[in-house]
C-alpha cells in the first residue's frame, strides 16, 4: 500500500501541472478549456519530435544520466516543447477564444469551441505521428531503487516529482513575485477592477495562456518519461485534471497542487481494490461527490 501512495504522489505531480494551468485559465478567461488535456499530449509529442529527430538532425549527442533512462537531448527538448505549447497555446486564443470574447459569447460556447479544438489537436498529432504508442527512448527499463518498508521507485519518477515541485515554485514565485504575475492575481480577483486600474487585461490572457500550456506541456512530457506516448493520453488525463481542479477550488493554484496530489494517490491506490482500468472512474466519482457535498472546493468559502 505505501508503494501505491509513492506511485500516487507521482502521478499526482502530473496531473497537478494540469490542473493548476487549467485552474489559472479558468481564474482569468472564465471558462473551462476542454482543450487542455491536448496540450498535455502536444508537449509530449514535441518533445518526441525534438529528442528524436531535430537534435540528432543537427548531430547534437545523447547518453543517458547514469540510471536514468534520458540524457541531454531530453533537458533541451523540455523547455523547447513548453515553449512551442505556450504558442499554441496563445494562437488559439487569437484565434478562436478571443473572437469569441468579443461577441461576448458565454462559458458553454467557449467550452464548446475548446471542445473542438481539442478534436483539431488530437486529429493533427494522429495524422503526423500516427496511433502506436511509443517511447521517447527505447530500450529497457532502468533498473529501480529499494527504500525503506518494501518500496521500490525508478530514479525517473524521483526527478518527474522534483522536476513539477519546481515548475510549481517558479510559478509562485512569479505571482508573487513580479508585476506581471501580481497583475495577473489582481485579474483573476476582479477584472473590471483591474481594467479600471490600467491593466491590459489582454496582455494578462495572453500570459495566462502561454503559462497554463507550457504547464500542461510539462505534465505531458513528464508522464512521456513515466510511460509512454499515445495520442489519447490528454484526453484520458481531462477528468483527473477537472477533478483535482473542482476539488481544490476553482482558480485557486494551490488548492489544485492539493486536488493533483489527492485524485493521483486516490487512482493509485484504488488498484489495490479495482482494476487499473476503472482508475478514471474513481477520478470521476470523486468529482461528482465534491459537486454534491461541497462544489466550491476544499478551500472555497461557504
Amino acid at each position: 500500500m505505501a508503494e501505491l501512495v509513492v506511485y500516487g504522489i507521482v502521478l499526482g505531480s502530473i496531473i497537478a501541472l494540469g490542473a493548476i494551468g487549467l485552474t489559472l485559465v479558468y481564474g482569468i478567461v472564465r471558462f473551462a478549456n476542454f482543450a487542455h488535456g491536448e496540450f498535455m499530449t502536444l508537449g509530449a509529442y514535441m518533445t518526441l519530435f525534438i529528442v528524436t529527430i531535430l537534435l540528432p538532425w543537427v548531430g547534437f549527442p545523447d547518453s543517458r544520466f547514469g540510471s536514468l533512462s534520458f540524457g541531454w537531448r531530453m533537458v533541451i527538448a523540455f523547455p523547447l516543447a513548453m515553449a512551442a505549447v505556450a504558442l499554441v497555446a496563445i494562437f488559439l486564443d487569437r484565434i478562436l477564444y478571443k473572437k469569441l470574447r468579443t461577441k461576448k459569447s458565454g462559458p458553454v460556447i467557449l467550452a464548446m469551441a475548446s471542445l473542438g479544438a481539442s478534436f483539431i489537436v488530437r486529429m493533427t498529432i494522429l495524422i503526423i505521428w500516427g496511433s502506436d504508442f511509443v517511447f521517447f527512448r527505447p530500450g529497457l527499463m532502468r533498473p529501480a531503487l529499494y527504500l525503506p518498508i518494501g518500496i521500490k521507485i525508478r530514479p525517473d519518477e524521483i526527478v518527474i516529482f522534483f522536476t513539477a515541485i519546481f515548475l510549481v515554485i517558479l510559478l509562485h514565485l512569479f505571482l508573487k513575485k513580479t508585476k506581471m504575475g501580481k497583475a495577473m492575481r489582481a485579474t483573476a480577483d476582479n477584472t473590471d477592477l483591474a481594467l479600471v486600474t490600467g491593466i491590459d487585461t489582454e496582455h494578462i490572457i495572453i500570459w495566462t495562456w502561454a503559462i497554463g500550456g507550457s504547464l500542461a506541456a510539462a505534465g505531458g512530457i513528464l508522464y512521456g518519461i513515466d510511460v509512454q506516448l499515445h495520442p489519447g493520453m490528454g484526453w484520458a488525463f481531462l477528468i483527473p485534471i477537472f477533478a483535482a481542479t473542482i476539488l481544490g477550488t476553482i482558480g485557486n493554484i494551490y488548492g489544485a497542487l492539493v486536488g493533483g496530489f489527492v485524485i493521483g494517490i486516490a487512482q493509485q491506490v484504488s488498484t489495490a481494490f479495482l482494476p487499473p482500468t476503472y482508475k478514471l472512474a474513481v477520478a470521476f466519482m470523486i468529482m461528482i461527490l465534491i459537486l454534491l457535498i461541497r462544489p466550491q472546493g476544499l478551500f472555497g468559502k461557504e
